[in-house]
């Protein structure tokens, strides 16, 4: 038993208790850790490996979008057939079949199986997200990032040949690039969450994903580029460069980035002590999955929900948009892949720059980082659903259609100061689990929506059949970002740790005290918990009376 405050016992408990209540106090005094001063650290090498990774990523999934059109035997009246209807629109003047490049196909491809062949990749892409996660958790996320890098990389090498070979093969090559990148995102947003404070995750996310746009502007511009060129036989040198290009950068990954800022042998002591403040330390085994918790949470249904119909937009564009352009408006290919890049570089744009302000907001506090999710997420969704809109009426005026489809496609840029962030918001610790689950249910759209396209369109290709699609994705915008809108949090989540089993301990107690003095504790750390309401709940994810709770349970604690 402890005795009274005039013996040993008395005193060591005194001791004990004056260590719970400056411990507080240096908690609460020392929330604000500022930013190291060097201006490029180990964080930032992520970033920009991370960004040139899954600029790779997208330029390895999208490049068919547009050489697709090169690949495929074509009609020369294809473009003409609707040139009578009064639903199409009428072919240029200075429209040159033969300087638009696509008649000389090798492949010979309806619209269904073009949709099946673009679609093939999120088949195989769906069944590694949640398991890439679970990975990075478990063996860190640079050996998971990387090596999915890397085989994609060798197997875009050797699409060219399977193509020729056999449409069957081409389908499958198609499925193990969407199964060897799977696990890309999840990874790194795991990476993001054991380098990245929530301060600057905006920033950062932005930063690392806008490689997502980067990637998709330099490879649709290139990749018509080289179809409309005899640089390796045209379309095929997409594939080979590219490939080449994977293999060096996981080759630079593996040697400059490390899982953790506690095994980074480089990186100073002042970046290491910022990120591990805010961060915390290197777990020593993954957390279990809390299947019951995760699947009941409204956040978490928040961000699948809006994932999904982020995706579903998104993807619809990025893989018909080539073919809109083309059988639509009669651009030719080297047109073709330049006109689909301009709105991915809009967005590219538009992404860093919004996360400038909103990073600028975030330190300077003028902000809550619930506030960035919503406003971002309003911007990011919307803004496309009103585009989209709009798209269906601006008929065969290209000019118009293509100044609608940058702002519609740019605005989409904010979402990764938005939901893209909040995996990382709700569980630190699962991040890479919960992209991956999210993502998952999000690579429907991946395979589906090139399906609805076609089966839209096929025989169709009218002004009014592509306003359906843009219809379509119009609506499962408002749908799902309303859903996020409403149910989203910025707060810790309760399962982002483990809870232990309570063992009744058999040898307990009960302990005299001193309650002069346990009242005076109690009211010390009253006042510093209470004064410290607002940003425990920024820093810790809990309200004031449960911090109060535990300060309260380490008091009385032996």
């Amino acid at each position: 038993m402890v005795g009274g405050s005039g013996d040993p016992g008395g005193t060591e408990m005194s001791e004990k208790n004056d260590q719970v209540a400056n411990s507080a106090l240096v908690l609460l005094q020392d929330h604000n850790l500022p930013r190291p001063k060097e201006l490029w650290g180990c964080r930032h090498t992520l970033a920009l490996l991370g960004f040139l990774g899954l600029s790779l990523v997208y330029a390895m999934r999208v490049n068919l979008s547009v050489a697709i059109v090169a690949m495929v035997k074509e009609n020369n009246t294809a473009h003409y057939n609707n040139t009578s209807d009064n639903d199409g629109c009428p072919v240029p003047d200075d429209y040159d079949d033969n300087d638009s490049g696509n008649y000389n196909g090798e492949f010979d491809w309806d619209d269904s199986t073009r949709g099946l062949i673009l679609g093939s990749f999120f088949y195989g892409y769906a069944l590694t997200n949640f398991l890439g996660g679970r990975m990075a958790e478990y063996l860190g996320g640079k050996i998971v990032f990387g090596t999915g890098i890397l085989l994609t990389a060798i197997l875009t090498l050797l699409s060219p040949v399977c193509a020729r070979a056999s449409t069957t093969l081409f389908i499958i090559i198609r499925i193990l690039q969407g199964f060897t990148e799977g696990v890309t995102f999840p990874s790194m947003n795991f990476m993001l969450a054991s380098w990245v404070p929530q301060n600057e995750r905006p920033k950062f996310s932005t930063l690392v994903y806008a490689g997502v746009q980067f990637g998709t502007v330099v490879t649709m511009a290139a990749t018509g580029w080289l179809c409309d060129s005899d640089f390796m036989g045209g379309w095929p040198s997409v594939f080979y460069i590219f490939g080449v290009l994977g293999v060096v950068w996981s080759i630079v990954w593996f040697l400059l980035v490390f899982n953790h800022p506690q095994l980074h042998p480089r990186i100073s002591e002042e970046e290491r002590e910022y990120i591990l403040y805010y961060c915390g330390k290197k777990r020593e085994k993954a957390l279990p999955l809390p299947w019951k918790a995760v699947f009941t949470s409204l956040p978490v249904w928040a961000i699948i929900v809006v994932h999904f119909g982020n995706n579903w937009g998104f993807y619809t564009l990025l893989t018909e948009l080539p073919t809109y352009l083309d059988k639509i408006q009669h651009f030719n290919l080297k047109s073709n892949g330049l006109l689909s890049a301009l709105p991915y570089l809009v967005m590219w744009i538009f992404s860093l720059v919004y996360c400038s302000i909103v990073d600028r907001l975030l330190a300077a506090s003028k902000v809550s980082n619930l506030a960035v999710r919503r406003v971002s997420m309003s911007i990011g969704i919307f803004g496309p659903m009103l585009g989209l809109i709009a798209m269906c009426f601006v008929n065969c005026d290209e000019k118009l259609a293509m100044g609608v489809l940058c702002v519609a496609v740019g605005l989409n840029g904010a979402v990764y100061s938005g939901y893209m962030s909040s995996h990382q918001d709700l569980s630190p610790n699962l991040a890479g689990s919960l992209l991956g689950l999210t993502n998952t249910v999000a690579t429907i759209p991946g395979f589906v929506s090139p399906v609805v396209t076609g089966s839209i369109t096929e025989g169709n290709e009218t002004v009014s059949a592509w306003r359906t699609v843009f219809l379509i994705s119009a609506g499962t915008y408002l749908v799902t970002n309303t859903f996020y809108l409403v149910f989203i949090s910025a707060d810790v989540q309760p399962w982002n740790e483990q809870q232990p089993k309570k063992v009744p301990d058999q040898n307990y107690e009960p302990r005299s005290v001193d309650l002069e003095q346990e009242d005076d504790l109690r009211d010390i750390a009253h006042s510093h918990v209470a004064s410290g309401s607002t940003w425990c709940r920024d820093l810790c994810g809990f309200e004031w009376p449960r911090a109060l709770g535990y300060t309260a349970l380490a008091m009385n604690h032996t």
